[in-house]
């Protein structure tokens, strides 16, 4: 193997490497952007049950933590 042909190899080597760090950066970007949102989503969520438990709060009870209906 000459001398070039090592030189060669060593820059496309590194040439690969940057395109994968790139990549990678990238990569990371769009993980860190679904997280944001699977966070916000999360919220959104436990909001909603709270606003479904002051609306309707006997779809979330246990039918044993109900109070009995009244008596005629």
């Amino acid at each position: 193997m000459s001398e070039e042909t090592a030189a060669e190899r060593i820059t496309a080597l590194e040439i690969h490497l940057m395109h994968q760090e790139h990549m990678l950066q990238e990569l990371n970007e769009v993980v860190t952007a679904q997280q944001d949102r699977i966070d916000r989503l999360l919220a959104d969520v436990a909001l909603l049950k709270q606003q479904l438990m002051v609306v309707a709060p006997s779809v979330q009870k246990d039918p044993a933590d109900e109070t009995p209906p009244p008596h005629y």
